[in-house]
């Protein structure tokens, strides 16, 4: 019980991250700014690793493209496109809908590094976009009128979802990528040091292209962040890793369905923060939930071994996916 008391402790603190940063988004803070910072302390809290990483990686050119995946795509805007979205549609949506991540992943993977799919992955792949689409269908269907197609309500939606969509593709992106760089021999803090330098280089020149630089500096907005970092971030991470190396990869897939339960629920106590589900969007996201995790359960069989490495997914479900 103490490996699943690890899971839970760190799907507990990924969920609290919504109660920082969708305030800090509407008090005016750029989703940007939010990003830039995040990534520029944990590259702070991880620069010994860094510094060990550095030389090594530089002589290694084949990784530089990996690298730039799980960290400027992943990494850098994907969490930017997830924080965008907080403030497009329902946040409880937004984290719902991540939960398509594990299907990106695995297809990419097909795609990518040859691996195989099966009926059983396409079924559950079905099961998982039906989900979805029971998720997003009230906010999708009056979008699909051409009567409301000047609606700006309407477009913010369907932006929100674009938003959505694409957090999940990089974050799937990052999975198979971090998978590629783990197979080289990358141990893990070596994975996130160089995930988040990369997502700081990427993320640095867009802070001034669309943003307000000093904002970062504020003492409210960064001490915030701070508070996140090292909650869902650093916390979060390592809980999870703690439980992970106590429990199969078939529970910890289990496990993890802790977090959306958890980030979902604490959305809908904490006043303000995001609109009750309809009893549409529960269904759905049982359905979604159930798809992806049997998607997770039958890859984890598949694994040479029980300890599985979740480069891509859970920081970014918190800041991660």
């Amino acid at each position: 019980m103490t490996g699943i008391g690890f899971i839970f402790g760190a799907c507990l603190l990924w969920a609290l991250d919504t109660l920082i940063r969708y305030p800090l988004l509407f008090g005016g803070t750029s989703a940007w700014t939010i990003v830039w910072l995040e990534h520029a302390l944990l590259v702070l809290a991880l620069g010994w690793w860094l510094r060990k990483l550095l030389p090594g990686l530089l002589s290694r050119r084949r990784d530089w493209g990996p690298f730039l995946v799980i960290g400027g795509l992943g990494s850098a805007l994907g969490t930017v496109a997830f924080t965008h979205a907080f403030g497009l549609i329902n946040p409880s949506v937004v984290i719902l809908i991540q939960k398509l991540q594990p299907v990106v992943a695995v297809s990419l993977a097909a795609l990518l590094l040859g691996e195989r799919i099966d009926r059983r992955f396409l079924a559950l792949f079905a099961v998982c976009i039906a989900g979805s689409l029971m998720i997003a269908w009230g906010d999708i269907a009056p979008a699909l009128s051409i009567q409301n197609w000047t609606d700006g309500e309407a477009r913010a939606r369907l932006l929100g979802y674009g938003f959505t969509l694409f957090a999940v593709f990089a974050w799937g992106a990052s999975t198979v990528f971090g998978k590629q760089l783990s197979n080289r021999g990358y141990s893990t803090l070596e994975l996130m040091g160089g995930r988040f330098l990369c997502g700081f280089l990427v993320l640095t020149p867009c802070l001034f292209a669309f943003s307000a630089p000093l904002d970062a500096f504020a003492v409210p907005v960064a001490s915030k962040v701070l508070i996140m970092v090292m909650l869902s971030g650093l916390g979060g991470m390592g809980l999870y890793y703690l439980g992970m190396q106590r429990l199969p990869a078939r529970t910890t897939a289990i496990a993890e369905m802790f977090f959306p339960v958890a980030a979902v629920t604490i959305n809908w106590l904490a006043p303000g923060i995001a609109a009750a589900l309809t009893p549409l969007q529960i269904g759905g996201a049982a359905v979604l939930l159930l798809g992806s995790t049997l998607i997770a359960l039958t890859q984890s069989e598949q694994a040479p071994t029980p300890r599985q490495d979740p480069e891509a997914g859970m920081l970014d479900r918190a800041s991660d996916a």
